[in-house]
């Protein structure tokens, strides 16, 4: 491969889009540095996608420093509506909410959603957040971003991957040397398709036509009734038209006979979905994409990582499976990267990717076609059971299991995903998010403790010393957090007891640093030092303790 490499850096991300400035931004905070490079020349080609991003995302995205006022949240009672209609202006058929009506039931007699997250949902088209990632990870420092720049080819081995780069703004090649590649290259992902590694799941379902468009004037007083996505209904015309809430709409129909449309075609489908033709119509841009459930049979292969759309596509669906599933596919790596490449960590904690990320994606392609929506896509391919999973559950409530988790002696039985308050501090699942106050009376999600490093939570001045000397034995930042005295719970202490599965005052929870609980102690160990360093030991995969 020529010409000579010039350069090294730690990663080398191929993909700018949503998931791959994510991945970026993840590494940054643990400060790892990146090259990202982009062929394209900016974000999602002026042509967003996904708008609706999950708690769980506005969680990640708070805890590296975007504020909720950067990503509009939508409100504490907000509940996406939809319509079937002949027209915006026209008859309207029916409307629903867009939630199976089991889960409806089950959220109003129950719970509320702020039981569960400091964070609600957030509204923002695709491209707009990208521009605000892109910030925030220059800002923070060590992130390369490249657009058009396009990988030509690469080559692994057992110390790195070395890639042939082409600068399209003048044409000219170089070679990059790089310890690991994230590829979040899309759908079509010629880095997966290079690596030979072969996709299962329902497969192909559709192509489908899209345009983004502007009219004037303007036709947002469709959105007065709450209803904001809508099925157009004519006898020889089916579309789904919605709003990204910033004057942009688009129209979205199936492409049957792969016939490339003019802008006055285009704009007659527009009035058509709009039902007036008094507008002034601009389209913005154009597409066509395939609608496609399909999996990566491995998001591994030696120093090479797929994530986001390379490692699964997931169709447009009630959980907003697509973007936030590659969201966290990114922050459940870099930390383990970054433990790696700081020598801390041994290289076998990167295997724990593929373990926990892989059944993630088939547990949310299996829901996919157990709801209503999709199940007349269902193929004979498929097999899945009948039970839907509330949204609450498959957000925040989803299960690892893999060796940087210690299964207790039942956890092995316990289901993919529950809602967080039917957990009860269980390895491998989320920490709880409950309210605490510091000493300086700032109050803060427990979440806010976990980000940067390991936290042994407890109530036991025992534990905190083992997590000091174990930190500075095993080289693992292990934060010790004493309950009640590093902070005051705003609740009862049982609330803390129950959320973590753990007995007063000797019981412990180790929590990794993308907030997933590692280990408990249900009760003080005769020798605390020992556990934690055997536990770090497996978990983190210590090098020294090794």
């Amino acid at each position: 491969m020529t010409p000579q490499h010039t350069e090294s850096t730690p990663v080398l991300i191929v993909g700018g889009s949503v998931v791959g400035l994510t991945a970026a931004l993840c590494l940054a905070f643990h400060n790892v540095p990146v090259i990202l490079i982009e062929r394209h020349p900016g974000s999602s080609l002026s042509h967003p996608r996904a708008i609706g991003y999950t708690s769980r995302t506005m969680e990640i995205y708070r805890a590296f420093g975007i504020d909720h006022d950067k990503i509009p949240q939508v409100p504490p009672d907000f509940k996406l509506r939809r319509a079937r209609v002949e027209s915006l202006a026209g008859t309207w058929y029916e409307e629903s909410e867009w939630m199976e009506k089991k889960m409806m039931e089950e959220e109003k007699s129950s719970f509320s959603f702020l039981d569960f997250s400091p964070s609600l949902g957030g509204v923002i088209a695709q491209d707009k957040l990208e521009d605000i990632l892109r910030e925030t990870a220059l800002q923070r420092g060590g992130v390369d971003l490249r657009y058009q720049n396009t990988l030509v080819d690469f080559e692994h081995d057992d110390d790195g991957i070395t890639a042939l780069v082409r600068n399209d703004k003048d044409g000219q090649e170089y070679t990059l040397r790089a310890s690991y590649l994230i590829a979040a290259d899309g759908h079509r992902s010629p880095v997966r398709e290079k690596l030979g590694i072969q996709r299962a799941g329902r497969g192909h379902m559709q192509t489908t036509n899209s345009v983004l468009f502007r009219a004037r004037p303007s036709i947002d007083e469709y959105l007065q009734r709450g209803v904001s996505q809508f099925s157009i209904d004519q006898q020889d015309f089916k579309a789904f038209l919605t709003s990204y809430r910033d004057g942009r709409w688009v129209l979205m129909f199936p492409d049957d006979d792969d016939v490339d449309r003019d802008e006055e075609t285009l704009k007659s489908l527009i009035y058509r979905a709009v039902g007036r033709s008094d507008l002034d119509v601009e389209i913005i841009t154009t597409g066509r994409w395939e609608m496609t459930a399909l999996i990566a049979e491995k998001f591994q292969s030696g120093r090479i990582f797929l994530m986001g759309d390379a490692a699964h596509t997931l169709p447009p669906n009630r959980g907003g499976y697509g973007a936030n599933t590659g969201i966290a596919d990114a922050h459940n790596l870099a930390w383990k990267l970054a433990a790696v490449l700081s020598g801390v960590s041994m290289p076998e904690l990167l295997e724990t990717y593929d373990h926990e990320r892989r059944p993630v994606a088939w547990l949310r392609h299996q829901q996919i076609f157990a709801r209503a929506d999709f199940k007349a896509y269902l193929g004979d391919n498929v097999k899945l059971s009948d039970e839907v999973i509330d949204d609450i559950a498959m957000e925040l409530g989803q299960r690892y299991r893999s060796k940087a988790v210690l299964l207790g002696a039942d956890d092995d039985m316990l289901p993919p995903a529950l809602r967080p308050d039917q957990w009860a501090g269980q390895p491998g699942t989320r920490a709880a998010h409950f309210w605490l106050t510091k000493p300086d009376g700032k109050k803060i999600s427990s979440l806010d403790l976990f980000p940067r490093c390991w936290v042994l939570l407890s109530e036991s001045a025992e534990w905190k010393a083992a997590a000091v000397q174990a930190s500075q034995e095993s080289g693992i930042h292990v934060e010790p957090v004493h309950v009640g005295v590093d902070v005051q719970l705003d609740d009862d202490v049982a609330v803390f007891l129950q959320a973590m599965g753990i007995s007063a005052p000797g019981g412990a929870s180790l929590v990794r640093p993308d907030g997933y609980i590692a280990w408990r102690a249900t009760e003080l160990s005769s020798d605390p030092l020992a556990t934690v360093n055997d536990v770090l030991r497996q978990v983190a995969f210590a090098r020294r303790l090794s």
